[in-house]
């Protein structure tokens, strides 16, 4: 398995295999932001968008496959530059189980850390598997929100945030 950051020439260019580990989480029921089904025009464009985005993305492929993914929003506001938003960790169905999320979530932290940033904030479906392995990384549970969003199939599910502090890196 190789973990990898896209730059934006990457990102376009790998726009169609991204779109399908998009659908392929929707379609597994993941309220990743959007409502199944998903057509995969509409997963390469999200896809496409990031790549001006102030963000970055990371893929663990297996003999050139795309398998999995995770992001970093950066703010832009000067008072917020310490932290950033851990966003879309997605893996494909038939790579779950494998250690996978906790790989690119470990990914994501130690870049952010080598970045600068100290606080990482995220928000998961309440009661999701996401949220097991959030509280076995270290995460903190800071609240929940309840109706926050529409689960894949349309129904209103709570949301629950979490936040992490990280020690910036040295040298």
């Amino acid at each position: 398995m190789n973990v990898s950051r896209l730059d934006g020439d990457q990102l376009l260019a790998r726009a169609d295999e991204l779109a399908e580990l998009l659908v392929d989480t929707v379609d597994g029921g993941a309220s990743v932001g959007f409502l199944a089904p998903l057509d995969r025009a509409t997963a390469r464009a999200w896809w496409k968008e990031r790549a001006a985005g102030p963000y970055a993305v990371w893929v663990a492929e297996d003999g050139g496959r795309i398998l999995g993914t995770v992001s970093l929003a950066f703010p832009d506001k000067p008072n917020s530059r310490h932290r950033a938003e851990l966003v879309k960790l997605m893996v494909h169905g038939q790579a779950r189980g494998r250690g996978l999320g906790r790989t690119l979530l470990a990914t994501a932290e130690q870049a952010a850390a080598a970045a600068g940033v100290t606080l990482l904030h995220l928000d998961t479906e309440t009661d999701s598997p996401a949220e097991r392995l959030y509280r076995a990384a270290g995460w903190t549970r800071a609240g929940m929100i309840p109706d926050y969003a529409a689960d894949p199939r349309g129904v209103l599910r709570g949301t629950t945030l979490y936040y992490k502090r990280l020690s910036p890196l040295t040298g």
